[in-house]
Order: structure tokens, then sequence, then C-alpha cells
């Protein structure tokens, strides 16, 4: 019963110890009008760190990952089942528009050509016969009309023998280059095999996302940059050339599409670093956002392949060489086919053949290959002489952007009177005195917030110890980073012996750094 009570006061004791240490401490920090004192006032000068307001070169952009994808590409495959005569390519070769790439075994086809092509000889020749026979009065006029509709057959059933027969050719719808075959001559494929795809690797696209928020922002012909993993140190640059209208629900995201050119890229330079070849980089990062850099988008390659055959021979139909044989200079893998065309049988020419008179895709070939994944930077627009602060100096308040600037005290605008008393006292010697700015942002990058209202070029303002200045005109001491304390606050309250120059020696603005 006796250890309870002793407890008790023990407990008793320590409270009111707490509670007295509470007041004297509460009490110590008021003035006599019972107003808390912030640190700093009473004529204290509050250690801060200050920083001057710079220019630099700022880029509004968005950044985004993207798959790069060929232009044109394709999956060859066979319409009809037969097996393989001969095979046009090789491996990972270039191939021509119109090209052969597969042949297939097409005996029995030709023979219906052959078949058909006769009879149509014979309904011509009974439709001279009745035609004389008619202008002698001989037959009737209905056996002449019979021999037309007869003629008519017969060359429906040659075009019909023909394009079966076109089906057994599987050749290049545009230039490209091929993949690795997984077929051999005397496979029998069915109808809708794969057999061998094929890529127009020339002109790239890159398929990318950007958030909604970027809409009003984005247009086609823009110029973005691409950094390829593969590829360390290039840039490529790529030009949009398409926005999807559909903005995606789940992620509400906008999908583009830009183009570029398969080519080597650029080299990528650092500001003040030197090319490859030797020469200084005068203007720093590249800007892609500029007019200049927009003017000068991938273009197309001047080098085209030549056509796979001889335009005039191909459209006569007549070539003593066959137009099939394909690739001589890599040498197909099974060997050169002279196989016959189905034009020199009589057959009429094909799109294919037309197509070879202008072959669409290009020569070029670089590093780039589809399905490499790329960082796609969208550049909006460049700033080269933007006035930034570090993000660390932004002081929020009411839905509104501050920094406290460091200002001489002849500076301080004069107070009322009622203001005047509970001003902080200035010590004598001091050099710089808050002073809490509005301020409007811009963009924000690496740590960095574009002020673009409010401050000007070499202002120094706070960015360490702004939680103790909650007046204006508090007296401020600068604290260096990496020097002592002493020291830096000798070298801000020396005395002016030099008049304007003493005072620049111990300003921020030309020592004081963050």
């Amino acid at each position: 019963m006796a250890s309870k009570k002793i407890y008790t006061i023990v407990a008793v004791a320590g409270i009111l110890t707490a509670s007295s240490v509470a007041w004297w401490y509460q009490n110590a920090n008021k003035s006599p009008m019972g107003i808390t004192v912030p640190a700093g006032a009473g004529g204290k000068a509050v250690g801060v760190e200050l920083v001057n307001v710079k220019k630099m070169l700022l880029r509004d952009d968005a950044e985004a990952v993207g798959t790069l994808r060929s232009r044109q590409n394709v999956m060859m495959r066979p319409e009809v089942a037969g097996r393989i005569l001969a095979l046009g390519f090789s491996d990972g070769a270039r191939v021509n528009v119109g090209q052969v790439l597969v042949q297939l075994d097409d005996t029995l086809q030709r023979a219906e050509v052959q078949q058909s092509l006769a009879q149509l000889s014979i309904a011509r020749a009974n439709h001279k016969r009745n035609q004389d026979l008619v202008a002698q009065n001989f037959v009737a006029q209905r056996v002449l009309d019979e021999s037309a509709a007869s003629l008519q057959v017969s060359e429906a059933q040659v075009s019909l023998s023909c394009a079966r027969l076109e089906r057994m050719r599987i050749v290049a719808p545009f230039s490209g280059v091929v993949g690795i075959r997984n077929i051999n001559v005397g496979d029998f494929v069915k109808d809708g095999a794969d057999l061998i795809n094929l890529e127009d690797i020339g002109m790239l696209y890159v398929d990318y996302r950007l958030p909604e928020r970027y809409q009003a922002k984005l247009a086609p012909g823009q110029v973005v940059e691409l950094k390829i993993d593969a590829l360390p140190g290039r840039l490529f640059k790529a030009k949009v050339e398409a926005l999807d209208p559909l903005i995606e629900p789940n992620g509400r995201s906008i999908g583009m599409r830009a183009v570029l050119a398969n080519g080597p890229g650029e080299p990528i330079v650092p500001p003040g670093g030197k090319k490859p070849d030797g020469s200084a980089s005068a203007s720093g990062p590249a800007k892609p956002g500029a007019p200049s850099v927009a003017a000068s988008a991938p273009a197309q390659p001047a080098s085209k392949n030549p056509p796979a055959a001889n335009p005039a021979k191909v459209a006569d139909g007549k070539s003593s060489k066959p137009a099939n044989n394909p690739n001589p200079g890599n040498g197909p893998v099974s060997g050169t086919f002279n196989l016959p065309t189905p034009q020199s049988l009589g057959c009429p020419p094909n799109q294919f053949d037309r197509a070879r008179v202008a072959p669409s895709g290009s020569n070029a070939s670089g590093p780039l290959r589809p399905g490499m994944f790329a960082r796609v930077s969208a550049v909006f627009a460049v700033k080269p002489d933007a006035l930034v602060v570090p993000e660390e100096a932004i002081v929020p308040q009411g839905g509104k952007q501050f920094v406290i600037r460091a200002i001489p005290p002849s500076e301080m605008p004069a107070q009322p009177a009622s203001a005047t008393a509970s001003a902080p006292e200035i010590p004598p010697g001091t050099l710089y005195v808050s002073k809490r700015i509005e301020v409007k942002l811009g963009i924000r990058r690496g740590g960095q917030v574009e002020v673009t209202e409010g401050l000007n070029e070499g202002e120094p303002v706070v960015v360490a110890g702004q939680q103790r200045l909650q007046k204006d005109g508090t007296p401020l001491r600068v604290v260096e980073l990496g020097k002592p304390p002493a020291a830096a606050a000798s070298a801000a309250s020396a005395p002016a012996t030099g008049g304007a120059s003493g005072a620049a020696a111990g300003s921020p603005a030309s020592g004081a750094s963050r």
C-alpha cells in the first residue's frame, strides 16, 4: 500500500516538473507582448544558402518509349497447295519488286494454258470461217453468233488458265530484304503456309504513345529524337507522320507514328565537347525543336533499286531471257531456274510485271532493324535563355508560388508606422535581408524550374533556411557549403572599405553558390 503512494507521488512530481519546463521554454521565446518571436528576429541574422538566378537552355519535351517497325512487311504465303520447284532468293538477301521468290511445280497449269490456247485458236478460226460464210449467205447469222460466243468462252478459258499458272509463282510485291527461310526445294506446302517474310527496312516507323495532356501540342510534321539502346552514343531523328484519332481509354494516351530513314544517325555531342572529326561543338546540344532542325527532316534515300528486268521486254512478253531469273548477284539457293514466263506462253502481263517499270522501296540499309526498342523524345519548344532557379527555392503558399530574394536593406520598401514596431531589427553592417516575391513558373527539368515572371538574371534567392524567414526584412547570414559558418559570417559582415568592390566581394552573386 505504501509503495503505491510512493509511485503516485513520483508521477505527480514528474508531471509538475515537465509542465514547469514547458512553461519556461514557451515564455523564454515570447516578447513582452506575448507574441512568439521567430528565430532570427530580435537582431539575430538567420543563416541561409543563396544561389543566383541564371539562364540556361531548357526544352519543353515529353519522353516515351517506342518500337521500330518496317514501313512495309509481309509474310509470303501460297494461294494453292503445291510442291516447291525452285527458290529465287538467298537468306537475308535484298530482292526487287516483281522478283520470283518461290516457284511451285506448275506442270499441270502450263498444260492447261496450252490446251486453252489451242481451243482459242480453233475458236478464232471457226469464227473467221463463219464470217466469210455469212458474207456469202451460205450459213445463217445464228451460226456466226454462236461462234462469236464460243470465241469469248475460249478467251475467258485462257485468262482462267493463265491466272492459275500465275498463282504458282510467289513474287515480291515490293523491294526489300527477305528473312531466313524454313523451306527447301521439294517441300510440299499447303495453301496459306508461311514461306518467307519480306521487310522494307529502307524507311522505318516508330510507334509510341504520349499522355492525352499533350494533345494540344501534337501535330504531324514535328521532329522527334530517338535513342536506341542497341546503338549507344547515336541520335536519330524522325518526323511525326500520323496521330491516332482514338485516345486509348485505359491509359488515356494518344498513339503516335513517326517515320525515319535507316541511316547511321548522328553522334551525341555533349555541350562544349568535340565531334568525332575533332571539330568543336559550337551550338552545344542539338535543338530538334528549332525551325532549322524541323526543316531537316529525314528525306527519302536517293538510291533506288534498279528494275528487276528490262521494262520494254516485260511489257511485250517477248524477252529472250526469262524475267523470273532471280537475283543473279547473290545466287539463288537452288540455282537459276529458266522456266518460261506465263507471258511468254501468251498470257497477259499481271500487276507485278507492270510494277517492275516503277519499283517501290529503297536500297538504303542502316543499323536499324524492326522490333528495336527506342526511347523517344518529343520536343515541343526550345528556350535557350530561360531563367531558372533550383526547385528548393520555391515556397508554395495558398495556391501560389513564392521565392525569397536576398536584397540590401536599403532596397526594403518603407513600412507603415504600425508595422515598423513589429519588424525585425536589422543589425549594423547587414548585407542582405529577406523579401518574399511571387513568381510564375514554367518548365521543370533536372531539378531546375523556369521562372517566367518575378525575377531577373543574377538576383540571389534563398534555397535553404526559408522556414525561419517568417517576415520580410529578416537579416540574412550567408552560409556557403564547404566553408565553416564562422568564415562565411566574417566574409558576409566584413566592412565595405573598398566601396562597391567590397560589397561585391561578399555578395553571393560573385562567390556564394550552392
